[in-house]
């Protein structure tokens, strides 16, 4: 990859700040220690980003901006809830994220394809996700921005054959894929057969590794995502998009709610844990 002209540089990473602290001006502090100048912004001060209002938002809007640092998408929950659960309240939230991402000067959000029931079968609820996905796609559509769908496990998008299912309904201006190592590991995918079927849609890339046989999350580079050679990929596609490290190596505040049955993590010091997840991207990318 050294061989060749690197569009992955230090400009294009963006980071989940909430995983080095809760304190928003404490994530700002070891951005700018690291001369990291995006964020992808999910929580501040333990404020989960769909429950900011817009007074809140505009003052951590007030503190990036003085800190020389921006918004690259909105880390939102939209769309992880179970497919059981009621959806208008989550359209409602969906507005509100939307409003959001205007204060934050960003056109993308992070989003999923909802958690499915215990008692159905994928196939058995794809009309039902696809008419919920179909509704925020043209909400999106609407305010003109874009919603990057990752692919969670245990939604109905965890595989790369039903992302690119969604992609194939959906991809265009206002719908994209967020392409994530460790989560398609952990579904038993395989990250390069994953890329080559959805190299055309992706516009957005989590960095974070995992091993096949634990599912246990790792540095980037030092378990089975294959990163270095689908970064060569992306590079050699023109990819030059965002690379947003989720390092999810210790137990920061809002694992929990972040994972179904979440393990545990023998770190507890996260920003210790950042460090190590931001020095093995940039070893990745030397």
């Amino acid at each position: 990859m050294s061989e060749m002209k690197n569009r992955l540089t230090r400009s294009s990473i963006t980071c989940f700040a909430d995983e080095i602290a809760d304190s928003l001006d404490r994530q700002i502090e070891v951005l700018q220690e690291l001369g990291i100048k995006w964020i992808e912004l999910r929580s501040a001060d333990g404020i989960n980003v769909s429950a900011f209002t817009p007074e809140y938002a505009r003052t951590v809007k007030q503190k990036l901006d003085a800190a020389g640092i921006r918004v690259s998408a909105i880390g939102s929950p939209i769309g992880k809830i179970n497919l059981a659960d009621d959806f208008q309240p989550h359209m409602e939230k969906l507005t509100t994220v939307e409003r959001l991402a205007d204060i934050f000067e960003t056109p993308y959000i992070r989003m999923f394809s909802f958690y499915l029931p215990e008692n159905r079968t994928p196939e058995n609820c794809r009309d039902e996700v696809l008419t919920r996905m179909e509704q925020m796609v043209t909400e999106a559509e609407k305010n003109r921005l874009v919603l990057l769908h990752e692919n969670e496990k245990a939604i109905y998008g965890d595989t790369a054959p039903r992302c690119l299912d969604l992609m194939k309904q959906f991809a265009g201006e206002h719908f994209r894929c967020t392409f994530d190592f460790a989560n398609f590991i952990e579904c038993g995918q395989d990250t390069l057969e994953a890329y080559h079927m959805l190299q055309p849609y992706i516009a957005y890339v989590h960095i974070k590794d995992a091993v096949r046989e634990t599912k246990e999350i790792v540095p980037a580079g030092q378990g089975d995502g294959k990163l270095s050679e689908i970064f060569t990929l992306l590079d050699r596609s023109g990819y030059d998009g965002f690379l947003s490290l989720e390092p999810h190596l210790a137990n920061f505040s809002g694992l929990n709610s972040l994972e179904k049955d979440a393990v545990v993590r023998t770190e507890n010091n996260t920003e210790k844990a950042f460090l190590i997840a931001y020095r093995a991207l940039m070893q990745l990318l030397s």
